[in-house]
């Protein structure tokens, strides 16, 4: 009888245990209409470097229905991830920079208002994005800067070099009363 309970038991176990665990992290995701690489990013805990680098990504281009990898060294058929998911939280880890920080708005002539990892700033002027130098800061970087809030390190610029940050303020008023000042950057990671 114990014999019988335990290969039960067993049975259940493989049967549940292991299509819970399959199916817990996928690791490869199907882009939809409206994504992209910095919204899969945020949702899946990520930075936009990490699935350009995994997916050997040389611009912040990607196609309707195209199959990124999520984790390095994900093999071709991999599970397919297609509902949106929560980010898992991440834990303390960050590096402390300061920096100096202008602001910069998206209705100057001639801009697009689109960044570097894609986001659409005039579409969606309640985002808290920034400027950085992507050696410095990666790009898709979540962040806190002193001041302004939580943001993403979203666009790119000619003029941010070094310790330099622009942060994104839809307002042009608001941009200039900003001015130039010395912040603390948090760069999580």
């Amino acid at each position: 009888m114990k014999k019988l309970l335990l290969n039960v038991s067993a049975a259940i176990l493989v049967t549940f245990g292991f299509t819970g665990m399959a199916s817990a992290s996928p690791s490869t995701y199907q882009v939809k209409s409206g994504d992209t690489l910095w919204s899969i990013a945020k949702r899946n805990g990520l930075t936009v470097q990490q699935i350009k680098s995994w997916n050997k990504l040389t611009s912040d281009t990607i196609k309707l229905s195209q199959v990124l990898k999520l984790a390095p060294g994900v093999q071709k058929n991999a599970p397919v991830k297609t509902a949106a998911a929560k980010p898992a939280a991440k834990q303390g880890a960050f590096k402390e920079l300061t920096m100096t920080a202008t602001a910069y708005t998206a209705s100057c002539k001639g801009c697009s208002g689109i960044t570097a990892t894609g986001l659409n700033l005039k579409k969606n002027p309640s985002i808290k994005a920034i400027s950085v130098d992507p050696r410095i800061i990666p790009l898709g970087s979540k962040v806190y800067v002193e001041g302004y809030g939580y943001a993403v390190a979203a666009d790119k610029g000619s003029a941010v070099k070094g310790s330099k940050i622009d942060v994104f303020i839809p307002n042009k008023s608001r941009a200039i009363k900003w001015g130039s000042k010395t912040v603390k950057v948090k760069v999580f990671y």
